[in-house]
């Protein structure tokens, strides 16, 4: 089954109808659009017979991809019910576990992503900007990138652009930018508003006094005074009459609040430090809860995705939309996420950046998204880890496997294949013919062609390889082996083998499989995540794959950056 008579290519027709069957099933879980790589993996999963036809039945599987993307979602839905039910049912049971739909929509919506920047952003940032792309795809509207930047000793200049550049790489599709350093003239607008209406005041206590105050539920002695007081204070703060931490405009909450966090809580503050963005042009700065209840309502906002540790300031937020008279947006918080084995604190990182430690924010040692990039690890990985993660408000650990997981699944279709030896040791190859080495470029993709490489003839006729120091052991106890893709040997020395032909039934025998390259191969460092690295030679074609992602057999999958002028590749681990 699956091949003519003659052993030829499977039947047409039944390429035709498993890849359409696939095309649709994908489509639907993604909202109409199907993706090529995860349909030929099926196709190839239910008929692993096929792949020794896949250069063969690759067109007839992107014929079926086309097709269905041209059909609308509701064409798709019906069609794959037609054809497999299951299939149907399986895919729902798969997108529940995903995003559900978000509560109170009513046509398009309006979300936002807000970093501070401090720096790039890293892999927890992440959560939030693709749930919050996710959503605003589902729905329609617009997407906020509002950078809050009203902290100048938290302020990196050149993240501006950086948390831009990460978006993009994200694919997060963001159609408003806002800097808060923008809007002084509106937060002040609102701070007048406020103190008019007596839901706001200027206090000039010393801090800790008014913390203590407020910890025991009692009002500090300038709550209570009349509305114009505080509109000459905050005139005269704005002046620059008063020195930082000597006066504060503070919202007016419930002092009787069971919970102490959710009693007035300061909204604008006093700083002389200068702004890398605005230098001194301002010294009156709002506080986070301020700023954000004003720009969320002011920018349009419909739904509001943070997590639980929000809940706070949720609450605080909602004092002033009560008091300006303002629907809020439907908050939904979800479970706290812990991320271990690396380094996402930007404080740290620009620290450790300055003595020298990290090389920068893409070193592979980091969780920043450049380092995660510069492993070679897709976007597409990270979407789909968070969608699958959801919104629950249940507290999860990051699992580093399961992202690996899903990167697997886009990379392992399409990434080369190379042989990369880490602490080689030579040897020596007797042969009455020369040697040459055939391996795929991809066992499953016939069509990316055959690695070819000619081995050198060494002294006295013998040809050289460099094989794994460690694997030296196994052939001594083995005394046979197969150099992979190459040929069968026997040892005859310490470092010496002889030619014992090319007939693979040797394998069923036990005798080990050993990956090899030239000693002219490509001098190789690889960098992995936990600091380490990898020295050795990888085959000579991996000088053609500068900036791409290959498995190097046996070892792992890499990013290679190749460096032509010296020749040498340095090659970035992202997992086994």
């Amino acid at each position: 089954m699956g091949k003519d008579a003659d052993g030829g290519p499977p039947p047409e027709d039944e390429v035709r109808e498993t890849s359409r069957k696939y095309a649709l099933q994908n489509a639907v879980q993604h909202e109409g659009a199907c993706e090529m790589g995860p349909v030929m993996a099926r196709v190839l999963g239910e008929r692993p017979e096929w792949r020794a036809s896949a250069k063969h039945i690759t067109g007839i599987v992107k014929g079926e991809v086309a097709v269905v993307n041209d059909m609308d979602a509701s064409q798709q839905l019906a069609e794959l019910e037609a054809i497999d039910p299951s299939l149907v049912e399986r895919t729902t049971q798969e997108r529940d576990r995903g995003l559900p739909d978000l509560e109170g929509v009513d046509g398009e919506v309006v979300m936002r992503f807000a970093p501070g920047p401090s720096g790039p952003l890293h892999v927890g940032h992440s959560r939030a900007a693709i749930l919050n792309d996710e959503y605003v795809k589902r729905y329609g509207g617009r997407y906020i990138l509002r950078l809050e930047d009203t902290d100048p000793a938290r302020v990196m200049p050149e993240a501006y652009e950086m948390i831009r550049e990460d978006m993009e790489w994200l694919g997060c599709n963001v159609t408003d930018h806002y800097e808060q350093t923008d809007r002084f003239d509106l937060y002040y607008d609102h701070s007048r508003r406020l103190l008019e209406m007596g839901a706001a005041y200027v206090c000039t206590c010393n801090v800790e006094t008014w913390r203590d105050l407020k910890s025991h539920g009692r009002a500090c002695p300038h709550r209570d005074t009349v509305p114009a007081v505080h509109e000459d204070l905050w005139g005269r703060m704005l002046e620059g009459e008063f020195q930082p931490e000597t006066a504060v405009v503070v919202i007016k909450t419930d002092l009787a609040d069971p919970n102490p966090a959710l009693r007035d809580f300061v909204a604008l503050r006093i700083s002389d430090e200068p702004h890398p963005k605005t230098g001194d042009r301002y010294r009156v700065y709002p506080l986070y809860n301020y700023s954000v209840a004003i720009d969320d309502h002011l920018m349009g906002l419909t739904h509001v995705l943070r997590g639980k540790d929000h809940l706070n300031n949720t609450l605080r937020q909602k004092w002033i939309y009560r008091y300006l008279g303002w629907d809020p947006p439907q908050f939904h918080h979800y479970g706290f996420v812990s991320i271990e084995d690396v380094v996402l604190k930007t404080s740290h990182i620009r620290e450790s950046l300055a003595t020298g430690k990290y090389s920068g924010w893409d070193d592979p040692r980091l969780g920043t998204l450049r380092a995660l990039g510069r492993r070679g690890l897709s976007p597409e990985a990270l979407r789909r880890y968070w969608v699958e993660a959801s919104i629950r408000p249940i507290e999860i650990k990051f699992s580093w496997k399961t992202l690996y997981a899903h990167d697997r699944d886009i990379h392992e279709a399409t990434s080369p294949r190379l042989f990369f030896v880490a602490r080689p040791t030579e040897l020596a190859l007797g042969c009455d013919h020369p040697l040459v080495g055939h391996a795929p470029v991809h066992p499953d993709r016939p069509e990316m062609g055959l690695r070819e490489v000619a081995l050198p003839e060494g002294e006295n006729g013998l040809y050289r390889v460099v094989i794994p120091l460690e694997d030296l052991s196994k052939l001594s106890a083995a005394g046979r082996f197969r150099l992979k893709d190459l040929a069968n040997f026997e040892l005859s020395g310490p470092r010496e083998a002889r030619y014992i032909g090319d007939d693979l039934s040797i394998l069923k025998q036990g005798v080990p499989i050993v990956h090899w390259t030239t000693p002219e191969g490509v001098p190789t460092v690889v960098r992995r995540p936990d600091g380490g690295h990898d020295e050795g030679i990888s085959e000579p074609l991996a000088m053609e794959h500068d900036d791409a992602f290959v498995q190097f057999e046996r070892y792992g999958f890499v990013r290679l950056e190749v460096n032509p002028a010296d020749d040498d590749i340095e090659a970035f681990f992202a997992y086994r």
